[in-house]
Parts: C-alpha cells; structure tokens; sequence
C-alpha cells in the first residue's frame, strides 16, 4: 500500500469524473422531473417494472482516495497533471523503467534512489530551482526537465547512459557541465537566456541540438560535433551563417528569426533536407546557389525575406531548387 500524498492526488485525478458524473445522476433522480423511486420504476403500461433497480440499488459505492495499491513490479508509472508536491513513497518500486510527473508542483528532485533501473524521468511543468539527486539512476536515458525555474546545468555530468537532455524554457545562461554525458544524442536547451555557444566539445554522439529563442548571436563551438543532423537556432541574434565545417551530416538547418542577410558557408552541407531561414534580411536570389549541392532538399522556408515580394518568389525557387517539394508551409503541385 501506499499512502499520503500521492495516493491521495491519484485517487482524486483518477476518479474525479466518476465522482461527478455520479453527483449529476444524483441531482437527476432527486428532480421533480425525475419523479419519485416508484414511478420512475413504471413501465409503459403503469406496472411497475421488476427488472428496474431501486435508488438504493443504483447508489455507487464511496471511492476511497486515500489510499491505493501499486505493484512493486509495475515498471510504468504516469502521476501526470495532479497536485503533488513532494515525490515518495515510491521506494518499493524498485524495477521501475519510467516514471512521469508531468505538470505538478513539485520543487525538489527527491527520494528517488530505490529507482535503479530508471530509464526514463519526466519532471517537465513543475517549480524545480535546481537538478539533484539523481547519483543513483545511472540507467537513465531520458531526462525531461522542461519548464522549471532551473538557473544552472549541473548534478547530470554522472548520467553516461542519458541520450537525451531537455532542459528547455528555464532560466539557464550557460551551457555547462555536461562533459560526462558520452551517450547523449538529443540536447534541447530553447527558451532559456544562454548568450554562447560553448562546452559541447564532448558530445560526439550528438545528433540534435536545440536551443532556440535565447540570446545567441555567433554559430560558434559545433566543430567537434561531428554526428549532428539537426541544428535549431531560430530566434537568436545570429547575424552570419558560419562555424559549420565540420557538420556536414546536417539534415535539418534551422535559422529562422535571426539577423541574416546572406546565405552562406554551407556550400557542403549536401545532406541537407530541410532549411529554415524564414524571418530573416535575404535580398539576393543568388544565395540560392549555396542549396545546389544538396540534391535531397525537399523543405525551404524563405517567406518573410525580402525575397519574397518579388512576384514570381515561388517559381524562382522551384527553378533555382528543383528538388524542393515545399515552399514555406505549401506544397508544391506538380
């Protein structure tokens, strides 16, 4: 058994719509619409139907929310949009894989060290100020921390089976302490206050960085990450397109929303699949000739450029960029 707290927010948020559709049929029956036990029992002739329950017959039995039974083998567990402020009580579900906490009030990392075979943690919409005491779940490999009030990136450089950080929407202004994280593949820092890219000489496995709407204004740190194929920056105060020469499995470019004029240096990203430079300052439809190389090109988002008040801007790229099968957010029609 287990008590307090969370079982209490479980039983509430599991049988909330029970509860209440229990108190609307109430309301129904005590009516004057409804009538009384008898004459709802009546048929179509006016006898009384046999096969029609009494009231007291039909009065559902109490939830009990204060306790409930979880099973010390269970290995999912979803505590998901409740009220819980503390984690525990979970000490006895010890092969547990995945645990979701989702949009709660928690504000502490806690009593989560029975969790060794944790894989996944998902503390995502809470009130966390820091990242700590996970020494023990070295078998995480996916950590979901978004939309917390967490000020700096530390207590993770021991987790060398996580592949994939989110951190996004926090208060978070450098990139820091992740040298340990060998494994890592996915690293989702948006919506923070970060003014640098920096310290990510270490993850060479990493295939995704995101770190949209932050304070960027210089591509710069990426030569060691070899393996990246998504790249995300938009929203920045990027200025230039450069410092990716050594990125050349890229297949997605995200540069949306920045200060750009020009496009270029990534004449050999010939991976490429889809560009986003959207919200940009391109004036020059030669720029275009960057993309040639990139013969699986299929997405390109160039609206709200100066480039697109020339009438014929969807043509001009389908010609420059033959093979392209979206413009913008339309798809081209053949």
């Amino acid at each position: 058994m287990i008590s307090g707290r969370i079982s209490y927010v479980l039983g509430l948020k599991n049988n909330r719509e029970q509860v209440l559709v229990w108190s609307i049929r109430k309301l129904c029956d005590n009516s004057e619409e409804s009538g009384d036990d008898e004459t709802r029992r009546k048929g179509i002739n006016g006898d009384v139907d046999p096969n029609q329950p009494t009231a007291a017959s039909k009065e559902e039995s109490p939830v009990d929310m204060d306790t409930i039974t979880l099973d010390p083998e269970e290995e999912t567990l979803s505590l998901r949009q409740n009220l819980i402020k503390t984690i525990e009580n979970l000490q006895s579900l010890s092969s547990l894989r995945e645990l979701d906490l989702y949009d709660n009030q928690i504000r502490k990392l806690e009593n989560l060290s029975n969790l060794r075979e944790l894989e996944l943690l998902d503390v995502s919409f809470n009130v966390l100020r820091k990242v700590e005491n996970l020494e023990e779940l070295t078998q995480l490999k996916k950590l979901f921390l978004l939309h917390n009030k967490i000020g700096t990136i530390s207590n993770v450089d021991h987790l060398s089976s996580l592949e994939m950080l989110e951190l996004g929407s926090n208060r978070i202004r450098v990139i820091e302490n992740l040298d340990g994280l060998s494994s890592l593949q996915s690293l989702f820092l948006g919506t923070n206050k970060i003014t640098k890219l920096q310290n990510l000489d270490s993850l060479h496995n990493l295939s995704v960085l995101s770190i949209q709407s932050n304070r960027i204004t210089k591509i710069e740190g990426l030569q060691n990450l070899v393996n990246l194929k998504e790249l995300y920056l938009s929203h920045n105060g990027i200025e230039v397109i450069e410092g990716l020469e050594n990125n050349k499995k890229l297949t997605t470019l995200d540069i949306a929303a920045n200060r750009v004029k020009k496009i270029e240096n990534i004449s050999h990203l010939t991976d490429l699949q889809e560009f986003w430079m959207n919200d940009n300052q391109i004036d020059n439809w030669s720029d275009l000739d960057e993309l040639k190389n990139a013969k699986s090109l299929e997405t390109v988002y160039l609206e709200r450029n100066p480039l697109q008040k020339d009438p014929q801007y969807r043509r001009k790229i389908m010609l420059a960029l033959p093979s392209v099968r979206q413009i913008d957010a339309t798809f081209i029609r053949f």
